[in-house]
């Protein structure tokens, strides 16, 4: 990186970071020093907070097989930008130069207090965000990737790609009803969805008194019901796989501790793919302020019993 091209990047997150974007116009025309560093994460650095909803089917050990958790959260997520190039060698073409960014989320409980008092931890992940250019071995377009490591014992990879376009996002429905192991299609339903039939076997309604059926029935309509109404001018969109996507090409996947793997007799609940979508919106409010939101919905399948487990988590946050 030279000095020039260090000098327009700056200038131009300034003028974002400093709410001076006229309209999406000016966010597209972003120099080319904008695109060729972090590319589609440009928006990313600095402190998101908001909410959300998490849903995970848990594995339950005892009169039956699972537990459906549901949680109100309370989300921050820090992002911080690697600075210089990170270079990777080539030996099929030449190297090529990654720009990344590293994060860390934090995601409490909104309501459930932990045994300090304060509001319960439920999850805390580092990782890094990196944004890879156009390659000819593989011939693929730029793409992103993002590389995580959770607690339980699960690291991932997964990588997709990222664009932005004018106006908002479009948000499709997300189901968390399992499924048989390799057949999709192949649903099976559990009476833990109906929030109006009593159940030893998901969260006490005063643990999630804000929880709709609508929320159980499709995790996304949180999403859908936070930017109504919004005057969105422009939205980056990244989508990120475990699983390989073609096109463009992809690496990726999942690596679970021995635990989560289990024996012989199958897992005790391994993390085998994730999907996630994250929306960086820029937003005009009523008073002509401008505003940077970010909106991810995750899909995580996890293995046991035969099943498939979605575990779903969504959140809307707003750049500090």
């Amino acid at each position: 990186m030279d000095v020039l091209d260090d000098f327009q990047l700056t200038s131009v997150s300034g003028r974002i970071a400093n709410n001076a974007i006229p309209g999406a116009a000016d966010f597209q025309a972003a120099p080319a020093q904008m695109r060729s560093l972090l590319g589609p994460l440009a928006l990313m650095p600095g402190t998101w907070k908001g909410r959300g909803f998490n849903q995970i089917w848990r594995p339950f050990h005892g009169s039956q097989d699972r537990f459906l958790e549901l949680n109100e959260t309370i989300e921050t997520l820090q992002f911080d930008e690697i600075p210089g190039d990170i270079p990777n060698r080539g030996f099929l073409q030449a190297d090529v130069n990654l720009h990344g960014i590293r994060y860390l989320q934090q995601i409490q409980d909104a309501h459930v207090l932990g045994p300090n008092g304060k509001l319960a931890g439920i999850h805390i992940e580092p990782g890094l965000w990196i944004s890879t250019p156009e390659t000819t071995d593989p011939q693929d377009p730029p793409t992103v990737a993002r590389l995580a490591n959770i607690p339980h014992g699960t690291s991932l990879v997964a990588q997709g790609t990222g664009a932005p376009h004018n106006g908002g996002p479009e948000i499709k429905p997300v189901s968390i009803t399992p499924f048989v192991i390799g057949d999709p299609n192949n649903k099976i339903q559990f009476p833990e969805t109906n929030l109006a039939a009593p159940s030893q076997f998901r969260t006490p309604p005063g643990d999630i008194p804000q929880v709709t059926q609508a929320m159980v029935d499709d995790p996304n309509s949180v999403l859908v019901k936070a930017i109504a109404g919004q005057h969105i001018i422009s939205t980056t969109v990244l989508n990120v796989s475990t699983t390989p996507l073609k096109p463009p090409t992809s690496g990726g996947g999942t690596s679970n501790i021995a635990f989560l793997v289990g024996a012989a007799d199958g897992p005790n609940a391994s993390a085998v793919e994730v999907e996630s979508t994250f929306w960086l919106e820029i937003i005009r409010e009523p008073n002509g302020a401008i505003k940077h939101q970010l909106q991810y919905t995750q899909t995580v399948l996890l293995n046991f019993n035969g099943l498939s487990w979605p575990h779903v988590t969504v959140a809307t946050l707003v750049k500090q």
